[in-house]
């Protein structure tokens, strides 16, 4: 459970990191109080996760699927460069998330 909850965390800090964009700096209300509950959302359930999965592991794959996510959306949604490196790098970071979840083990309460 604590794997999922971490899979979604990491998909509402993609939410927030691209609602960002559509919060012109804060300046937008509406945009950025959708921010601010997928900020608050990613962050509450990090930290239920982090009760069992090793903080470092949690964070690290909390951080991968955010710079992955944010990433994809970026290039699908805001027109954003894609190249072959960084299309590379991407793949990379994906196989360090899988590794990281194969080998990791529960964190000791």
């Amino acid at each position: 459970m604590a794997w999922l909850l971490l899979v979604i965390a990491g998909l509402l800090e993609t939410a927030w990191a691209i609602g960002l964009k559509f919060t012109e700096g804060l300046t937008r209300p509406g945009p950025t109080v959708v921010m601010a509950a997928a900020m608050i959302g990613s962050m509450w359930l990090l930290a239920i996760a982090a009760r069992t999965v090793p903080v470092g592991t949690a964070y690290a794959v909390w951080v991968g699927i955010g710079v992955v996510g944010t990433t994809i959306v970026g290039v699908i949604v805001l027109d954003e460069p894609i190249t072959l490196v960084r299309g590379l790098c991407l793949v990379m970071l994906v196989a360090s998330i899988i590794g990281l979840k194969l080998t990791s083990v529960p964190a000791l309460e």
